[in-house]
């Protein structure tokens, strides 16, 4: 990050954001572009309303003061030349308390406004939901107004109509005043002209209005008393909008917050003239140093902490394998607008306030400092599993009682630290001081922690230069055998029932429906998967002399090292957590120079066709620099205000659902934002597209060899675990998903012989989305593999590491969905035919076995020299059920302490499974 960025991003975008969250939260709530835009500009112009009085008040003062000094001045300049005019002058100043520097005082205003304007105009001039809006006379408020024509010139009102009110605004507001204040009020006015004649109308029409506003603000400065006018307009309007608004029949949203604004509109003035009229006993002393302590509190967990704690679970997420950038850069970027929010713009409004609001200000920002802490730690903490993009699988919903629950205790903590500041203001500045002791190390541990990860990564990792690919050979025989992670077995009939074509494509695959894993997670489940039933969770626990990541290394080794040691080409391709790590650490595969391994996560693009590998990569950075301090903000705040800030993972960014194309065009489009029915969604989700990517392009990975050399491909996928709705009945990625009509007409696909699919849940229904998206791609790299005669003699095993917790089916023990110990297993032979089910009992940890039969004689494990068989198959098997999947963690020589299952007999009958408690 560049100074200037740097600067831009501290000074700049705090206001910028929060211009845009007050529009699109406006927007969200009154539905009409226009009108959310009168309503920012009235926000922001109440919101800043006291600096631009101080401003007012600090400009008169400086008039006067410059006022009664003019004549001696011009005596001074009179009489005297050269170094003796100038040490003259300044004996002059010093005697009369007054520094030439002072003379800025009269710019303040116009300096305010300066961050402001910039804001305004980077946010909207670049909106995009404001394309193809109109408004009163204005067709597109996306483009200049173009009201009409004169000759070849067009002739744009709304840029004239507000010079027009800024200059009338001017001569109230100058009335009487120097000559030169006239003449920069005039310049600036017709310099905004100049700027702003073929912006688009939108950004125009906001300016105008903070022009009609600054205007009433300099008619009512005129009057005799303009507070108590102001009182009585405020006491009207709110009247107003109470009487318009009163529903005839229940309350809506938008009732409900109008009502609610003009209530404060009804009891501000009363307010004002309670706080007026009654007499403080006790003066409110400020305390400059505990509010910028505090602000500086604020600073670090919003800009360091949280950021901090999200990157520090996995940093390697945040880490593109193509275009590698160390993630420390998000926390700096959010620190940046953490800095701009608390301490310079918290600083300017302090530094403009009464001494008595200042004081206020102090015990304002202890509060917030203890509440902010208190909801960090308990409001919203069982949100699930958060993306890399910081979006949760499953949006935080709060119950009525969660929010009442929430907001008195967060009453009583702002009670105890009111009375804390009050009684004990020193212990309140200890306190905070010791607040920023305690995150700043802690903080930097993570740091530290994170760039060892990149620097790691960096080290063991080489930007791919060549597409990645495997061979697959004419004449010799083939074994592919690929991990679809998390994909549910027992959706595959359902799947099947709404695709009959995948049959086809499908063909000699037979499919086990009775078949199960051993644990719910990748790092318990994929070792018995990889090396058979030497590595399931039990028997890893019983090696305890040994590193679970050695163990973990060693069980993905065994079908490569084995299969290559009786001759044949063997490729890896996204070996899971191999190395521990979470993007697979390939350097395990080292001292075997003959293996072909690659990692393909980042390198295929979906959006190829529009929008380069190096634009997307950077379109996502730019969506998590802007939402990383959002979150913080989330994350901090009560209950009933963290659904309204999260925005559906789009944190209120404008142009989120607003592009209507199938490309991608800004950062809001890789947010996947759903219905209530789950029927319909915009935007994308790019985990999904990321893992999908490498599916739609396994025809281009495949390599045919006319040759007879045998080949084993062992392969890895995240598609069916990245879940997000889909367009039907193709089930592909679209930015404005309408699955309505289909749902409908096709609702009759969930059910077979009975028996129907639950999918009323939005995790229900995205689940089934993306494994039906995965077997849809694999149906048609299996015709490009018969197409190019490699389809009979390669032998294919479909397996997935675990299944998902969804609920299609009421299957439950210890009140566990049991379909997470469900995974997907088929299995195509050389030269077979038909789609076949077969009953038998079955496990992933079969694949090793499946995968040697008949081609290897007697399969021995090449680093321990037992047999690879099923024999372990028979009778009770272990299951772990843990969520401790985090290997940064559960990184030990044992799997720490969890919950076990016993089960034997049919894993669809709840009473096979038997709940044995922690071990």
């Amino acid at each position: 990050m560049s100074i200037l960025s740097a600067i831009y991003t501290i000074a700049i975008t705090p206001i910028e954001l929060l211009l845009e969250i007050i529009f699109t939260v406006a927007n969200r709530v009154i539905g009409n572009t226009g009108l959310s835009i009168i309503f920012l500009s009235l926000a922001v112009n109440f919101l800043v309303l006291p600096l631009y009085i101080r401003a007012d008040e600090l400009q008169n003062e400086e008039r006067e003061i410059q006022k009664k000094m003019t004549f001696h001045i011009k005596n001074i300049k009179k009489t005297f030349k050269g170094n003796e005019r100038f040490m003259m002058l300044q004996e002059y100043y010093r005697i009369n308390n007054y520094k030439p520097a002072y003379a800025l005082k009269s710019a303040t205003s116009l300096l305010l406004q300066i961050p402001f304007f910039i804001a305004a105009y980077n946010l909207l001039s670049h909106m995009q939901s404001l394309q193809g809006m109109s408004f009163w006379f204005i067709k597109d408020l996306g483009k200049a107004d173009a009201t009409f024509m004169i000759g070849s010139f067009t002739v744009n009102i709304l840029p004239i109509l507000m010079t027009l009110i800024n200059i009338v605004s001017g001569i109230i507001y100058t009335k009487g005043h120097p000559v030169k204040e006239k003449i920069q009020i005039y310049g600036l006015a017709l310099i905004f002209l100049v700027l702003l004649y073929n912006s688009p109308a939108g950004l125009v029409f906001y300016w105008l209005l903070n022009n009609v506003f600054s205007l009433l603000k300099n008619i009512f400065y005129k009057l005799k008393d303009p507070k108590k006018t102001l009182s009585i307009l405020f006491a009207i309007a709110g009247i107003a909008v109470i009487i318009l608004t009163w529903p005839r029949n229940d309350l809506d949203l938008r009732q409900k917050i109008l009502l609610t604004a003009g209530g404060i509109l009804l009891i501000l003035p009363l307010l004002t003239l309670l706080v007026k009229t009654k007499k403080e006993k006790k003066k409110r002393p400020k305390d400059t140093g505990l509010f910028f302590f505090g602000t500086l509190l604020m600073t670090f967990i919003t800009g360091l902490f949280i950021p901090c704690t999200v990157i520090h679970v996995s940093a390697e997420d945040f880490i593109n394998v193509l275009y590698p950038s160390n993630p420390i850069y998000y926390v700096v970027y959010t620190m940046c607008i953490a800095l701009g929010t608390w301490v310079l713009w918290g600083g300017v409004f302090y530094f403009f306030m009464s001494d008595r609001m200042k004081s206020f200000f102090s015990e304002g920002i202890w509060v917030i400092c203890g509440v902010s802490l208190f909801d960090f730690m308990t409001a919203g903490t069982n949100l699930g599993i958060i993306s890399p993009n910081l979006q949760y699988k499953i949006a935080p919903v709060f119950t009525v009682s969660d929010y009442l629950q929430n907001a008195l205790v967060v009453l009583a903590v702002a009670l105890a630290f009111h009375f804390i500041y009050t009684r004990f203001r020193s212990v309140a500045k200890i306190i905070l001081v010791a607040g920023i002791v305690a995150v700043i190390p802690f903080a930097s541990i993570n740091l530290r922690s994170a760039d060892q990860i990149y620097n790691d990564f960096v080290t063991r990792n080489k930007v791919p230069e060549e597409m990645p690919s495997f061979t697959l050979s004419k004449d010799g025989q083939n074994v592919i055998v690929l991990m679809l992670d998390r994909a549910i077995g027992p959706e595959v009939p359902y799947i099947f029932n709404d695709k009959p074509e995948l049959a086809e494509q499908f063909d000699g695959f037979t499919y086990y429906p009775n078949t199960i894993s051993y644990g719910g997670h990748t790092n318990f489940a994929a070792p018995a998967l990889f090396g058979g039933y030497e590595y399931t969770p039990a028997s890893l626990n019983r090696r305890d002399t040994e590193l679970l990541a050695d163990k973990h290394n060693e069980a993905l080794k065994v079908m490569p090292v084995l299969f290559s040691e009786n001759g044949y080409d063997v490729t890896i391709c996204d070996p899971p957590y191999a190395g521990y790590t979470w993007i697979p650490d390939l350097s395990i595969f080292d001292e075997y120079s003959s293996f072909n391994c690659y990692n393909t996560g980042n390198y295929f693009n979906y959006f190829e066709d529009s929008i380069s590998s190096k634009d997307y990569n950077d379109l996502l950075t730019d969506f998590r620099e802007r939402n990383f301090f959002c979150f913080s903000l989330m994350k901090i705040s009560p209950a009933f205000l963290q659904e309204t800030i999260y925005d559906g993972g789009a944190y209120n960014d404008e142009s989120a659902g607003s592009n209507r194309t199938e490309s991608v065009t800004n950062a809001a489009d890789l947010i996947q934002k759903t219905n209530a029915t789950n029927t319909t969604s915009t935007g994308y989700d790019p985990d999904f597209l990321n893992s999908y990517a490498v599916l739609t392009h396994l025809k281009d990975m495949t390599k045919i060899s006319e040759g007879s050399q045998n080949t084993f491909l062992m392969m890895s996928n995240d598609t069916p675990h990245q879940n997000c709705l889909l367009q039907e009945p193709d089930y592909t990625p679209s930015n404005n998903v309408d699955n309505t009509a289909y749902d409908t007409d096709m609702a009759s696909r969930y059910t077979i012989d009975g028996r129907t699919m639950d999918m009323s849940t939005k995790l229900q229904v995205t689940h089934y989305h993306v494994n039906m998206a995965s077997f849809l791609q694999l149906g048609e790299w299996f015709d490009y593999m018969r197409e190019m005669g490699v389809y009979d003699n390669t032998r294919i095993i479909l397996v997935s590491d675990h299944g998902s917790n969804v609920g299609h089916f009421d299957i439950t023990c210890n009140d566990e969905d049991l379909e997470f110990y469900m995974p997907l297993l088929m299995f195509k032979d050389f030269n077979s035919t038909g789609f076949t089910v077969c009953e038998d009992f079955m496990t992933n940890a079969d694949t090793p076995v499946l995968a040697t039969s008949d081609l290897i004689s007697d399969p021995t494990n090449p680093f321990t020299g037992n047999p690879i068989n099923s024999d372990k198959k028979q009778g009770k098997q272990g299951i772990i059920s843990s969520d401790c999947w985090d290997v940064t963690g559960n990184n030990g020589t044992r799997f720490l302490p969890s919950y076990w299952y016993v089960f034997e007999g049919d894993p669809y009958d709840p009473e096979c499974w038997e709940y044995i408690g922690v071990g």
